[in-house]
């Protein structure tokens, strides 16, 4: 199938370009440029110039975008649910849930569970690694937990919080069949700084996350390979000026990248300016969503704790803390926007940061040629129009 987009203002991490348009088949951006160069791909007389092509007679596809903004699909390495399902649910509601952050522009995920028993989440890990054979717009997963620290267990079940011995570490990665991607993990834990090493060596991504070590401990933590945060500045020591704790450690080193939870309401927006400045290139907004996202307030559940949503806000019922968001990719984009983040950083946030954190930065995050044809079209202000994935359009997508 041939996918053609044009007259688009382009914004990626290359930044923007007017008049632009490309062109993929089979899923892959085969040719970039401006104006109406486009026309050479069309090679199918039923595909139209400036609506979709009927499919059921034709394998290209041509869609005008208006001078609208084209943007590479977004990636979120940091997702619970959405649309009132839970990633813990199974198949059905994984899919459900991805349903609702696809159709507002996020084309690649990972699937993030909160800490529960041990088998829990081996059993989940399996159902995890059937899925991304089965789909391609699941990456694998995210293990937030069960390798937490109980003073920063922020929405987590602390009675499942243990300490990563090995064999447990082990056979988290063996239940993964090689799709576990990312793991947040406490540094100060017993066996933490040798279980870092391990999960690398296995090419697990390490964040450093829900913890309470210090500067110098958490420098050790990106010695050993650790080489993300999780949600910067929550659950996690704040910037002291006696003590300055992780947030400072991951701002001076440049491997290390920072998700960013930008919803109004994790972290104040003057701060989240302060993460883009002193680390350019290197913050990865996530939804870190639960259910409720893209739903309805109400009551609802992450692993087992109860939580309330009111105007949004998720919090537990039992103390009252921040659990999890109801943010979708599309909105964190309009809010970095408003606070005065460039659109090619804020974009490039969305999408080449994460795809480079995952070693994928020469398949996905940005619109040229051999990269995935996965594309979001936004109007002017920001909110999504249409959403392609693998050079196909996303039923169901924000209009």
């Amino acid at each position: 199938m041939t996918l053609i987009i044009h007259s688009a203002q382009k914004v990626d991490a290359d930044g923007q370009v007017d008049d632009f348009w490309f062109a993929s088949e089979a899923g892959i951006i085969t040719a970039t440029g401006t104006g109406t160069g486009w026309r050479t791909n069309v090679t199918d007389s039923n595909a139209s110039a400036d609506n979709t092509a009927d499919t059921s007679d034709t394998d290209t596809t041509v869609i005008d975008a208006h001078g609208g903004w084209l943007a590479p699909g977004f990636i979120d390495l940091h997702v619970h649910g959405g649309g009132g399902h839970a990633f813990e649910n199974g198949t059905d509601e994984i899919l459900a849930a991805l349903g609702t952050h696809r159709s507002h522009g996020t084309t690649r995920s990972l699937i993030s569970l909160v800490s529960n028993p041990v088998d829990d989440l081996v059993h989940n890990l399996g159902v995890i690694a059937d899925l991304t054979a089965s789909d391609p717009l699941v990456l694998g997963s995210h293990l937030e937990g069960p390798f937490l620290s109980i003073g920063k267990k922020g929405a987590h079940d602390p009675d499942a919080l243990i300490e990563p011995a090995p064999a447990i570490v082990e056979r988290l990665i063996d239940a993964s069949r090689g799709t576990l991607r990312q793991i947040t993990i406490a540094p100060e834990l017993p066996n933490a700084l040798e279980a870092i090493e391990v999960l690398v060596e296995a090419g697990v991504v390490v964040a450093v996350g829900h913890t309470e070590a210090d500067a110098d401990l958490t420098r050790r933590a990106f010695t050993g390979g650790a080489r993300l945060v999780t949600h910067v500045f929550n659950a996690m020591n704040g910037i002291h000026h006696r003590a300055p704790g992780p947030v400072i450690a991951s701002f001076e080193d440049e491997r290390v990248t920072l998700e960013l939870v930008l919803d109004g309401h994790h972290v104040h927006p003057d701060v989240a300016k302060l993460v883009f400045e002193q680390a350019p290139g290197r913050v990865a907004l996530i939804t870190d969503a639960m259910a409720a996202a893209g739903a309805s307030d109400g009551h609802y559940l992450i692993g087992s704790l109860d939580v309330d949503v009111v105007d949004g806000v998720a919090r537990l019922v039992d103390g009252g803390s921040i659990a999890g968001s109801t943010l979708t990719l599309d909105h964190a984009l309009r809010l970095a926007v408003e606070i005065g983040i460039a659109p090619s950083i804020a974009v490039a946030a969305l999408t080449s940061t994460p795809a480079r954190v995952l070693g994928l930065g020469h398949r996905f995050g940005t619109l040229t040629v051999g990269h995935a044809a996965d594309a979001v079209i936004l109007d002017h202000g920001w909110n999504v129009r249409s959403v392609f994935a693998d050079g196909r359009a996303i039923a169901g997508a924000a209009a």
